[in-house]
């Protein structure tokens, strides 16, 4: 592997949170019954003419502008000429020579350091119907089409090679998926095939400056299915050059269950799909007040609200990662902060008490069981002594059973912590008079005794007194009775 090296350029299908279709006005929604959101536009029917969807315009340069592209101010529809039984115009309206937005650049942290990877184009088209095969003998084999997808908006983001490992790719993708989610471009739902990735991949001899010959794997719907076929591929052509042959330019497909790539179609000669300008829609004009509406309306991208979380708060590195990972989960960090919690304490129950509710509620902070300033309100209660830690944990399973108030329960249970230094005293001396045997031993050098002695304190107060008192008490009058 040393003496070779891989070249990786992703083409990534993005279809945008329209309502819509692009060029017509039935519905995006997932789900439903096959060939049901269709219409003469969307089906191809003679003499039906598309309307250009304005929101998926916007979207696109949504997208475009967080990936650091260049917007132009017109781009041209053009019919991309192929046939199959799920495109039923017999071409798909794309861009092509003069697409919406070029020339963007995204720094990502490797393995190997920061690589910054260039963004081709990106480019508004339709996407088309999806086939169903039922069978596997050719006697029995039927194909079913669904059109409801047929016309769904979509971009198509197409990186520089410049990606150099699969892990790379798959965290290039990876971010990229979050950037369209955090922006509301995208769902980032790879299982119902609206984020969809096609990785070309070649290799050459460490240093050289030439390409080699290609091979495109398509339609990877998963990060891990990304990574895997990279990896499989690029040693496949490793093994194919030290051997004395030649790698063939060809599509090719991964089957995940064997954990192979295999050959789909031959690319040796390039296809003609006839591009030419679409007749039926006038150029998209982007104006530069336009853009620049667009630009204001954004939202802090994930790099810079990561990056603000660990200069203003003081948050480590790891932290502000796991807190940026979605859009929801920044808010509620942020709105927990301005209802009054220390920034390092919010992170700590978002990341951990919280998170683990939500998984095992199977919800997440777009519907969140406890709202940020109840949260705030909790860690409040820690941090002025009313309440340990440990009492803090089953205050906020009774938060998450009751909808109620920290407050509301730290009173209505008596659960105020035991902060009094003679009421402290007082369990101290019990537990050292009731514990002879643990006493001796610890006075006698045996130091693992102190925590048994500190458990029995903390049950004989209910958990409920302070545990940085109870070790300084206990400390105390154990060390004086030792001298």
């Amino acid at each position: 592997m040393s003496a070779f090296e891989p070249v990786i350029g992703l083409e990534i299908h993005a279809q945008l949170l329209t309502a819509s279709k692009i060029f017509c006005g039935c519905s995006t929604a997932f789900g439903a019954p096959p060939n049901t959101h269709v219409c003469p536009v969307c089906l191809g029917f003679p003499g039906a003419l598309p309307v250009l969807n304005r929101m998926a315009v916007e979207l696109g340069v949504r997208a475009a502008l967080a990936l650091g592209c260049r917007i132009n101010q017109h781009s041209i529809f053009a019919r991309k000429n192929y046939f199959y039984p799920d495109l039923p115009k017999g071409y798909q309206i794309s861009q092509y020579e003069q697409p919406l937005a070029s020339a963007g650049l995204i720094d990502l942290e490797t393995a190997a350091g920061a690589r910054r990877i260039g963004i081709t184009r990106v480019h508004l088209e339709e996407d088309a119907g999806k086939s169903l095969h039922e069978g596997f003998a050719d006697s029995d084999r039927k194909t079913y089409v669904d059109y409801n997808r047929s016309g769904t908006p979509l971009i198509e983001i197409v990186t520089e090679p410049d990606l150099r490992s699969a892990a790379d790719a798959a965290e290039f993708f990876t971010r990229l998926r979050a950037t369209l989610v955090w922006l509301g471009v995208n769902d980032g739902n790879m299982e119902e095939g609206s984020l969809r990735c096609d990785a070309n991949v070649s290799i050459r001899k460490a240093g050289a400056a030439t390409l080699g010959t290609k091979a495109e794997v398509k339609n990877l719907n998963s990060f891990r299915f990304l990574q895997k076929a990279l990896e499989y591929e690029i040693d496949r052509q490793i093994d194919v050059l030290q051997a004395g042959g030649r790698i063939v330019q060809e599509t090719r497909l991964w089957d995940s269950a064997a954990g192979v790539t295999v050959s789909m179609r031959s690319k040796e000669e390039a296809h003609d799909y006839r591009y030419f300008p679409e007749p039926d829609l006038p150029p998209v004009v982007v104006t530069e007040p336009g853009v620049a509406a667009i630009r204001a309306a954004m939202p802090e991208l994930p790099d810079a609200r990561r990056r603000r979380f660990a200069a203003a708060f003081g948050l480590s590195e790891y932290d502000a990662a796991q807190l940026t990972q979605s859009r929801t989960t920044a808010e509620f960090f942020e709105r927990t902060l301005a209802a009054g919690a220390p920034p390092k304490a919010a992170s700590n129950w978002i990341m951990g008490e919280l998170a683990r509710a939500l998984k095992a509620r199977g919800r997440d902070l777009s519907d969140p069981p406890v709202a940020p300033e109840r949260l705030a309100g909790l860690i409040a209660l820690i941090d002025t002594g009313k309440i340990s830690g440990a009492i803090a944990k089953d205050v906020f399973e009774k938060m998450l059973e009751t909808g109620r108030s920290a407050d509301a329960i730290v009173a209505a249970e008596g659960l105020t912590q035991i902060d009094d230094e003679r009421e402290i005293a007082a369990l101290v001396a019990r537990v050292i008079g009731d514990n002879a045997d643990a006493v001796a031993q610890y006075r006698g050098g045996r130091a693992a005794t102190f925590g048994f002695l500190v458990g029995q304190a903390m049950k004989a107060a209910g958990g409920k007194a302070n545990p940085k008192r109870v070790n300084e008490l206990l400390r105390r009058a154990l060390d004086a009775g030792s001298a």
